[in-house]
């Protein structure tokens, strides 16, 4: 994901005139907004579908990380035998 800051970083104020204008932006070019206030990021809008699918990927991510960490602390189970345990074998 980049940022268009000509495009993507907006204040607050313009928000409140026309925010469907950047939902549909937001669902068009799959980027998230950062909303201003006196110059500084307040909040992010962002699609569902994007925030969905980022919160899939972070979940994803945690329990890659948290079975190679089972593995190191010898808590994994052995791939042989989920494959049997699945009837993969």
């Amino acid at each position: 994901m980049h940022v268009k800051f000509s495009e993507d970083v907006i204040p607050l104020s313009t928000l409140k005139i026309n925010p469907g204008k950047y939902v549909r932006q937001t669902e068009a070019n799959h980027r998230p907004v950062l909303l201003t206030s006196r110059g500084k990021g307040v909040a992010v809008i962002q699609s569902l579908a994007d925030f969905e699918k980022a919160e899939e990927e972070r979940a994803f991510i945690r329990a890659v990380m948290q079975g190679m960490g089972e593995i190191e602390a010898g808590e994994g189970v052995p791939l042989a035998e989920v494959e049997r345990k699945l009837g993969l074998d």
